[in-house]
């Protein structure tokens, strides 16, 4: 399950891919208290990572100009935090993360800090952050006078001791096979390349390292960031996948906790980690799969695809069997059609451009379809590549938790699902099923809890969210006693804080600025509908 990402990757398996978006002087900072990570057999992680935390606050970061290639430009600024590979053994092997900021654009007297970013993933990086405030971003114009925007690099992805599992080439060829199967002998292949994804992980990144890629690992890191910055206290502004790293370091750091808003929420229970929050997923994308076609039914006068939900359906049936048949331009086949379409769930900023391109196609223009459609060839250089995100997105899901052995499972619950929900259930399946051949120790999930000194936490929700379906933040709510729930009613755009919506826009300028949450849980009405 991945949900940072427009266009989602094609996958390593053969299929569709899922979820295929100024320093302080050192020492002026007390050295952090130990984690409130108070799972069985976790104390010496809680140990390690105080004892990361408390160098990191005495070495600070060396901030320079990015490196060119990062294309992160002057006044945005770069920098390295080191962490322990395995906080067992904080003295033992160090990675280097990737970091950079925006220094705050008010006064000194405006200035609150630091807040640090995550897109979401697993795999997303969050080093375009501070380019919110290079650009002067009209929603974040209030909060950049206030703190330093800051990104970083999660471990194992892009600048951060990048990990791999298939040659970056190889992850790229197109057509893949058609992620539905026709046939017994179809899944049999799928589940062959599945496992030998697995294999590859281990071989490509190393069990050693492997092993140790984890939320809760992640968590410790942002915390060691934390340290590095000066900041007794963390700011943090978590999307998607982020969110489940903001629940978990709320639940084993809540006094190092100063603000947090949380943004299109993963059910964080222990039984939707991750196993069922992708078969979830399964079914919400179907639901907004079906309002985007409702959306190019009204707009036919423009797209000319249809008057009706199954006339559009019924168009890219067709488009699928065309593609299954003949790969358009010999490299979009149904899998890669699948990588382009699923955006449109995802996120409705993308919906007119996505029918433009369907509506091309169908008046015979099937270069528009290429061009958007097949892979990127040259995602192949450097770390930050689509192979790369994938590596992540894979072994943090599988390393976080036990997932099933069984293939019969497996199969019993897709075949179920792909009846009702057909538009990515097998192709999210294939993307998953690495994980029940997977190669190193399966962890159990944090027990995600309120503590006493946890402050208030903003939770921001789209009601039709498909990447992250609303319970989530409903069941976060629950947990975080105190929080406070914005829901964006009948909307569904993955990412609510990134749009305009003044409904909410002004509530997180509040929070961020003052600390200060309604008296009561709010619905806002939808941002404005996308036009043709």
């Amino acid at each position: 399950m991945r949900g940072n990402s427009p266009k989602r990757r094609t996958a390593a398996l053969g299929s569709a891919g899922v979820f295929v978006t100024a320093a302080l002087i050192a020492g002026a900072v007390a050295a952090p208290t130990a984690s409130a990570d108070s799972r069985p057999g976790q104390d010496r992680e809680a140990r390690g990572a105080a004892i990361a935390a408390a160098k990191a606050a005495r070495t600070g970061i060396d901030w320079k100009d990015c490196p060119t290639d990062w294309s992160l430009a002057a006044p945005i600024q770069c920098g390295w935090v080191s962490v322990p590979l395995d906080y067992t053994k904080p003295h033992g092997k160090q990675i280097k993360l990737a970091v950079d900021r925006a220094v705050s654009t008010g006064t000194k007297a405006e200035r609150q800090g630091a807040l640090v970013y995550n897109p979401g993933g697993p795999g997303g990086s969050g080093l375009r952050f501070p380019t919110r405030v290079t650009t002067k971003n009209a929603l974040w114009v209030n909060t950049a006078k206030a703190y330093d925007f800051v990104g970083f690099d999660p471990r194992g992805v892009g600048h951060s001791a990048p990990i791999s599992c298939q040659d970056p080439q190889e992850f790229v060829k197109a057509p893949k096979a058609d992620p539905v199967p026709d046939s017994e002998a179809d899944k049999l292949a799928q589940r062959k390349l599945a496992r030998a994804y697995a294999e590859g992980c281990a071989q490509r990144t190393g069990k050693a390292m492997l092993a140790q890629m984890t939320t809760p690992n992640t968590v410790r890191d942002l915390d060691v960031i934390r340290a590095a910055l000066g900041e007794k206290k963390l700011n943090y502004l978590g999307v998607s996948y982020g969110t489940y790293i903001g629940a978990v370091y709320g639940t084993m750091f809540p006094g190092h906790l100063r603000r947090m808003i949380v943004d299109s929420v993963v059910d964080p229970s222990r039984e939707k980690i991750w196993y069922q929050a992708n078969l979830d997923q399964d079914v919400a994308f179907e639901g907004r799969w079906k309002q985007w076609q409702d959306w190019v039914a009204a707009n036919d006068a423009t797209y000319h695809l249809g008057t009706t939900r199954a006339a559009v359906q019924d168009k890219w049936l067709e488009l699928r069997a065309t593609a299954k048949k003949h790969p358009i331009g010999g490299v979009v086949g149904p899998a890669e059609l699948i990588s382009f379409f699923q955006s449109a769930p995802y996120y409705d900023s993308v919906w007119a451009s996505i029918a433009s391109v369907f509506s091309k196609y169908e008046a015979g223009d099937t270069q528009a379809l290429i061009d958007a459609a097949a892979p990127d060839l040259s995602d192949t250089a450097g770390n930050i590549s689509a192979e790369n995100g994938n590596a992540v997105y894979t072994a943090v899901e599988c390393t976080d938790a036990k997932w099933p052995t069984s293939w019969q499972k497996w199969d019993r619950d897709n075949t179920r699902l792909n009846t009702d929900y057909p538009f990515m259930t097998w192709a999210n399946a294939w993307m998953n099923l690495p994980c029940a051949t997977w190669p190193v120790k399966q962890q159990t999930p944090v027990e995600v809890t309120s503590h006493k000194n946890l402050p208030p936490v903003l939770i921001v929700q789209s009601t039709d969210d498909a990447a992250t379906p609303y319970p989530g933040a409903v069941d976060l709510h629950q947990r975080f006693k105190g929080s406070r729930l914005i829901t964006e009613k009948n909307a569904g755009s993955h990412g609510v804080t990134g749009l305009v919506n003044p409904c909410i826009n002004q509530r997180v300028d509040t929070y961020l600025l003052t600390g200060k949450v309604d008296a009561a849980d709010v619905t806002c009405g939808p941002h404005a509908t996308p036009t043709p």
